[in-house]
C-alpha cells in the first residue's frame, strides 16, 4: 500500500468514528438535572448551582479560580524537591516554574522543560494532570455562557460557572478519560509509578528511563486538548504513542469533544440545523487544512524523498508522513499542542500550515469550548459584514448586532494577533532573545513567530528548534498565554451578556439565513481573510520565504 493511500484510509476512518460519536456526547452537558457526584462537589466547594449569575460574577469566578490554580501548581513545583515521588528532581526555578503554571491553567501546555528529567509523580499527577482537567472544563463554561446569551430573552444571566465547570468535568472528561487510559494501556502505553531505571548503554554513556501515569495523563491530555506531554519528546515517544492505531485513536481524542460541542450549541439555541453550519465549517477548513499538508509533505523533491516517499526527516517510521500530517494539522487547528513529529522539520510550506493553524484563532474545530467561542465569534463577524453590504442591522440566531456587540467582537480578534506580533517583534529586536534561534534566516525568524503563536493562541506545540527556556522567554510566554487565554474571556462573557439582555427579533424576508451553506463560505472566506490580513507580513518572512526558496 502507498504511503498516500495509507494515509487517506487512516483520514476516512477517522471521519467514521467521529461521525458515529457526534450525537451522544452533546447530550450529557445539555441535561440539566444534577447528578449526586456533582451534587456531593457542591457542597464540598460550597457553590449553589441554582444561583445564576451574570457575566461579571461569571468572569470573576473564572478568573479566581484559574488564579488560584497558577499560584497552586507554581508553589508545587517551587517544592517539588520536599514532596514523596519526587524521583530525586529538585524545585523548579521560578521562571520556569511561573511558564508552566501558567501554561497548564491556561489549558496552553507549553513545556520549556524535558519532562522526564524535571517532574516528579507527584507534580506530574497532582498537578499537571489535575490542571488538564479543570482547565478544558474551564473552556466548555465559557462556551457554554456564551451560547446561553444566544439562548435567553431579557435575562443577563449566564448561568453558574461553578455548576458549569463541575459537569463539564465529571459528564464527559473523567469518564471517557478512563475509557481512553484503558484502550491506551491495552496498547501498550506504560501506567505506572515507578522510579528511574538504567535501560542499558549508549554512546558511551548509561541511558534512563523513568516510568509514570503516562496513559491517563496522555488521555487527557489530547481529550481535554491540552498537549503537555510526560516525556520530552511528547506523542511521538513510545510509551505515550506506541503504535499506528494509538496515533489515529490520540487524534480522534483531541477533536471529538469540538466537533461534538457544536451540536451541544444547536440543540441549546433550539435549531440542530444551526450547529450543522458551524460544524460544516470547522470541518471545511480542517480537511482543506489536511489537504495542503498532505500535498506538502508527500511532494517529493529529490532522490532521498522519492526513497523515504516523502518529507520523513522528524518524523516517527512507525507512524509515517500522511498519519503525521493529519496529526500535526488537528493539533494545531484545535489549542491541544501535542506533537507526533517535531514541526521544524516539516517542509517550508507545511511549517507555515501549522502556524497559519493556530494564527487562524485555533476555531477548526478548536479547544474544548474556546474552539466553540472563538467560531461563533467569528460568526458575528460574518454576519456583520453581510449586513454591511446589504445596508442593514446584522441578526445572528434573532439577537441584533449592533455596536456594543460588534465592539466586543473586534477585541476578541484583534488580541491575539497584537500579543503574537508584538512579543516577535520584541523578540527579534532585542539582542538575547535571537541567540536562543537554533537556524538563522527565514527558518530561525519561523522559530521565534511559531513560539508566541502557540503561547497567545493557547496551542503549547513548539517549533523544535528555539531553546525557550531562558528568563526572557520563560516570562514573555508566559505572559503571552495568561493574556491570551483570559482577556478574550472578557470580551466573550461581555459579549454574552449584552446578547442575554436582548429580546429575539423576529425572522423577515431580509434575514441572512445562517443555517445554509451559504453562510457556511462566507464564514470561511472571513475567517481566512481576516487571518491573511493580519498575519500574512509576518508569514512572507517565515515559512513563505523558506518554502518558495526550496
Amino acid at each position: 500500500m502507498s504511503p498516500v493511500l495509507a494515509g487517506i484510509l487512516q483520514l476516512l476512518a477517522l471521519i467514521v468514528a467521529l461521525g458515529l460519536t457526534y450525537s451522544p456526547l452533546p447530550t450529557l452537558l445539555s441535561s440539566l438535572q444534577d447528578w449526586r457526584v456533582e451534587k456531593w462537589i457542591y457542597k464540598g466547594i460550597g457553590a449553589n448551582p441554582n444561583t445564576e449569575m451574570r457575566w461579571p460574577a461569571y468572569l470573576r469566578g473564572v478568573l479566581a479560580f484559574s488564579a488560584v490554580g497558577v499560584l497552586f501548581l507554581y508553589l508545587l513545583q517551587r517544592l517539588q524537591g520536599h514532596l514523596p515521588g519526587s524521583l530525586g528532581f529538585q524545585a523548579i526555578d521560578p521562571d520556569q516554574a511561573f511558564n508552566t503554571a501558567a501554561s497548564f491553567v491556561t489549558n496552553t501546555n507549553w513545556q520549556s522543560y524535558y519532562g522526564e528529567q524535571a517532574m516528579g509523580h507527584v507534580v506530574q499527577t497532582g498537578g499537571l494532570a489535575v490542571q488538564n482537567f479543570v482547565s478544558a472544563a474551564v473552556g466548555i463554561a465559557v462556551a457554554v455562557a456564551l451560547v446561553r446569551g444566544f439562548a435567553r430573552s431579557r435575562a443577563g444571566e449566564l448561568g453558574n460557572f461553578w455548576s458549569d465547570m463541575v459537569r463539564g468535568v465529571i459528564r464527559i472528561l473523567v469518564p471517557f478519560s478512563v475509557v481512553a487510559a484503558i484502550v491506551l494501556v491495552a496498547c501498550g502505553a506504560i501506567q505506572n509509578f515507578s522510579g528511574i531505571h538504567e535501560v542499558g548503554q549508549f554512546m558511551g554513556g548509561s541511558q534512563e528511563w523513568n516510568g509514570g501515569a503516562v496513559a491517563s495523563q496522555e488521555a487527557i491530555k489530547e481529550l481535554g486538548t491540552n498537549g503537555g506531554g510526560y516525556f520530552n519528546a511528547n506523542s511521538a515517544h513510545p510509551f505515550e504513542n506506541p503504535t499506528p492505531f494509538t496515533n489515529l485513536f490520540e487524534i480522534f481524542l483531541l477533536l471529538v469533544i469540538p466537533f461534538a460541542l457544536t451540536r451541544t450549541f444547536g440543540r441549546m439555541v433550539g435549531s440542530l440545523k444551526q450547529g450543522y453550519a458551524i460544524l460544516a465549517t470547522m470541518a471545511t477548513i480542517w480537511a482543506g487544512f489536511i489537504a495542503l499538508m498532505m500535498w506538502t509533505e508527500f511532494a517529493h523533491h529529490g532522490p532521498a524523498f522519492d526513497i523515504a516517499g516523502g518529507a520523513m526527516e522528524g518524523k516517527e517510521q512507525r507512524i509515517g508522513v500522511g498519519a503525521s500530517s493529519i496529526f500535526a494539522v488537528s493539533t494545531t487547528l484545535t489549542s491541544t499542542g501535542a506533537v507526533d513529529s517535531f514541526h521544524s522539520s516539516f517542509t517550508g510550506l507545511g511549517g507555515g500550515i501549522t502556524m497559519l493553524g493556530m494564527q487562524l484563532g485555533e476555531i477548526a474545530p478548536g479547544g474544548t469550548g474556546s474552539g466553540l467561542y472563538g467560531m461563533l465569534i467569528m460568526a458575528i463577524i460574518a454576519v456583520f459584514i453581510a449586513g454591511l453590504m446589504v445596508g442593514r442591522t446584522p441578526e445572528y440566531l434573532g439577537k441584533k448586532i449592533g455596536t456594543r456587540e460588534i465592539k466586543f467582537a473586534a477585541c476578541y480578534i484583534l488580541i491575539t494577533p497584537a500579543l503574537v506580533l508584538i512579543f516577535t517583534a520584541a523578540a527579534m529586536a532585542l539582542p538575547t532573545p535571537g541567540n536562543s534561534m537554533t537556524n538563522s534566516g527565514a527558518h530561525g525568524f519561523s522559530e521565534i513567530l511559531y513560539a508566541y503563536s502557540s503561547a497567545a493562541n493557547n496551542n503549547g506545540s513548539a517549533f523544535a528548534g528555539l531553546n525557550a527556556d531562558t528568563q526572557w522567554f520563560n516570562t514573555t510566554l508566559g505572559l503571552a498565554m495568561v493574556l491570551g487565554r483570559f482577556l478574550p474571556m472578557v470580551f466573550v462573557l461581555a459579549l454574552a451578556g449584552s446578547l442575554a439582555e436582548q429580546k429575539p427579533v423576529p425572522a423577515t424576508a431580509g434575514t441572512l439565513r445562517t443555517e445554509k451553506p451559504l453562510f457556511t463560505g462566507l464564514l470561511v472566506g472571513a475567517i481566512l481573510i481576516i487571518t491573511g490580513l493580519t498575519y500574512f507580513p509576518a508569514l512572507a518572512l517565515g515559512p513563505l520565504a523558506e518554502g518558495l526558496a526550496s
